[in-house]
């Protein structure tokens, strides 16, 4: 006899199952049930929507690099070069509440495979862009493909493994997660130097093309199909205003600098909290009266998931501002090319994938605590940045900069697969798209003000600065070390240990 666990709306309820032969094996991946009724996701599974979740955080920073290429070829300009990054950041961190709702009620492995195709065509289109502003229409649908996608990944994760498999599923979703970030400009060089068949910078998109192919094909015989045992409709009401609140909030700060600061980025920013303050006031409302509202309010009751969530906000905007301003500052200050200003990035890569694979053992015996040491470490590795950029510009080198990239990439890997975990501990099954989708949307959404607000400061700083100056990379820099130290603080509170 065995006892199964069930979690619903918060209770957990023990049940008795007699067993007397081994648990029968599901016919869409091979791998024992997790629960009655429910498959579990095999390794290939596994595989196969991590390559999903790799795809659109990939292609957020992988433009980065091969900006300089599009804007000599297609003569974008500083305002659709912008528009290139930020259009698919807004549309992709706008849909993707809504892209996990849509998992919970059509199925996650549907949705999975429509945003796999979608992002395929849409990565066609923009590898095949014949002038900027196309360009910048095809990246916009590409962030809506992804927001499809991505939010099935944490979902089927959460609603088809458990205990240590569950455990170990989601550190390889945060391994991947912060590696795809890192990886996604060094692939970028290396694709933009390659010039594959006079490809250039569309390499950097029509690579996923094949990828996408091979995830459909993979998706199609090895992800187990689930859903919400409770499906609700769209909310209509919260979803437009959780996009006019993200909108007004990110548009301004991503493209104001490039557009002179013109008066509707003044107005947007003082649209943005009442239209926070009615989003929130709609779904209190809406769960109140028994129905089912977009974010569930009671969600954040979590200890958790709020906790968790106030912690991905400064590791987040601090490393998706980082990443935008090592590009800038390598290619455009020192004037380093695309693989040497890729391979400065290889032992963060290289350090957070070791971190990350070494965090589950670590959290079992030490708790949540890995995640304040891992951002202590992440913030000295900063420093070290910060001290030789200062001491070594304009002769800085790619070496020079190997130590506080490497501790500063523990230190990382230490901390984003551990709060994945975190987050989700306690979300009941029926609601994994939703906390999938709000979790990746604060991700997602701290990542472009991260680019939006350190980039415009080290902009900023450039132009003040004189040419041989290392200042706006030193200031920058321990900017995001402060963020670190902030995130190690509220790293107390979280709960000590997590299942």
């Amino acid at each position: 006899m065995k006892t199964l666990w069930y979690q619903a709306e918060g209770r957990r309820i023990v049940g008795c199952v007699t067993s007397t032969s081994a648990s029968p094996l599901s016919p869409a991946t091979g791998a024992p049930p997790v629960a009655a009724g429910r498959p579990a996701l095999g390794s290939l599974g596994l595989f196969t929507v991590l390559l999903g979740a790799a795809l659109p955080l990939i292609d957020f920073f992988i433009v980065n690099v091969a900006l300089p290429s599009i804007d000599h070829d297609l003569a974008a300009g500083p305002a659709l070069l912008e528009l290139v990054v930020a259009g698919y950041g807004l549309s992709y961190a706008v849909l993707l509440v809504l892209g996990g709702r849509l998992g919970d009620l059509f199925g996650r492995r549907r949705l999975f495979l429509a945003g796999m195709v979608a992002f395929g065509l849409t990565s066609l289109a923009c590898g095949l862009a014949p002038d900027a502003w196309t360009l910048v229409g095809a990246r916009v649908a590409q962030g809506a493909a992804a927001a499809l996608m991505l939010p099935q990944v944490l979902a089927t994760i959460h609603s088809s493994t458990e205990g240590v498999r569950r455990a170990k599923a989601l550190s390889l979703y945060g391994a991947t997660a912060g590696l795809s970030m890192v990886t996604g400009q060094i692939l970028g060089g290396v694709l933009v130097a390659a010039d594959l068949a006079g490809s250039g910078w569309r390499a950097v998109f029509l690579v996923n093309v094949p990828v996408a192919v091979a995830g459909l094909v993979l998706a199609l015989r090895t992800v187990p199909e689930t859903r919400s045992d409770r499906p609700a409709p769209v909310d209509v009401a919260g979803t437009l205003l959780l996009a006019v609140s993200l909108l007004t909030l990110l548009a301004p700060l991503t493209e104001g600098r490039a557009a002179g600061r013109p008066l509707w980025t003044w107005v947007s920013l003082a649209v943005f909290p009442f239209a926070a303050a009615a989003f929130w006031w709609v779904e209190r409302r809406a769960e109140r009266r028994g129905r089912a509202p977009l974010v569930p309010p009671s969600l954040f009751d979590l200890v958790p998931l709020r906790r968790g969530l106030l912690l991905v906000l400064p590791l987040s905007g601090g490393f998706g501002g980082f990443m935008f301003v090592i590009a800038v500052a390598l290619q455009q200050g020192l004037g380093l090319g695309a693989i040497a200003s890729g391979l400065a990035l290889v032992p963060m890569a290289v350090a957070f994938f070791g971190a990350s694979l070494a965090g589950p053992r670590l959290v079992r015996r030490w708790g949540t605590r890995v995640v304040a040491v891992g951002a202590l470490l992440q913030a000295l590795g900063l420093g070290l940045i910060a001290l030789t950029a200062w001491r070594s510009w304009p002769d800085l080198s790619v070496a020079g900069l190997l130590p506080g990239m490497a501790i500063a990439g523990v230190g990382q890997g230490l901390q984003l697969p551990v709060l994945f975990r975190v987050v989700l501990s306690e979300v009941p099954a029926e609601r994994a798209g939703v906390g999938g989708g709000v979790m990746v949307t604060t991700q997602q959404t701290a990542l472009t003000l991260g680019v939006a607000t350190l980039g415009t400061l080290y902009l900023g700083l450039t132009e003040s600065a004189p040419a041989a100056s290392g200042t706006p990379l030193t200031v920058t820099v321990l900017l995001q070390m402060a963020m670190a130290l902030l995130t190690a603080l509220l790293a107390v509170r979280l709960p000590r240990t997590v299942r």
